[in-house]
């Protein structure tokens, strides 16, 4: 069995930490935006599918378990079988998505970019889905114009920023 070097768990430790404090940024408006999904983007377009799996999953554990990590200091099963809960799932195979062709497509800028639009897509339908069932009691229009609309426009602006950052990131570690 390969051990798993200490720089690799630094690594996947601070990307964890990185969506902690990502979650608790927050800028107000009619919907308040946070920079989760950029820690998000940046994890997996800046260290692959396996760092990028397992900081996602450590953040989700964390908050599964208590802590105040999710957006809003919020924590515990209750904030997965919440509102938002269904887009913090949705964090796991958007991930491994973004991370898997990241991976095949050498780290350029403009198909990274299109890997983490894939991976938002996958984000967003199972944020949509579960919302759109449980919250909007089956009113998927609806579910689209609060869950979906008013964060596209911010979410390509995280992922630009998140690509950028990774390509800047993936330099040094090549170096």
């Amino acid at each position: 069995m390969k051990k798993t070097k200490t720089s690799d768990l630094v690594t996947v430790s601070l990307c964890a930490a990185l969506m902690c404090v990502c979650s608790w940024i927050q800028f107000p408006s009619a919907v308040p935006f946070t920079l989760q999904t950029f820690a998000v983007f940046l994890t997996a377009t800046a260290f692959g599918t396996k760092k990028s799996l397992l900081s996602t999953l450590i953040y989700i554990l964390l908050g599964a378990v208590g802590l105040p990590v999710f957006s809003g200091f919020q924590g515990g099963v209750g904030a997965l079988v919440g509102p938002t809960g269904g887009f913090i799932l949705g964090f796991i195979p958007a991930v491994l998505v973004i991370g898997f062709l990241s991976e095949k497509v050498h780290r350029k800028f403009i198909p990274q970019t299109l890997c983490c639009v894939a991976g938002l897509v996958i984000c967003y339908l199972t944020g949509f889905l579960c919302y759109g069932t449980v919250y909007a009691n089956g009113n998927f229009r609806s579910a689209f114009f609060v869950c979906i609309l008013p964060f596209i426009i911010p979410d390509i602006l995280k992922i630009l920023l998140a690509v950028t950052v990774s390509q800047r990131i993936r330099k040094i570690i090549n170096k």
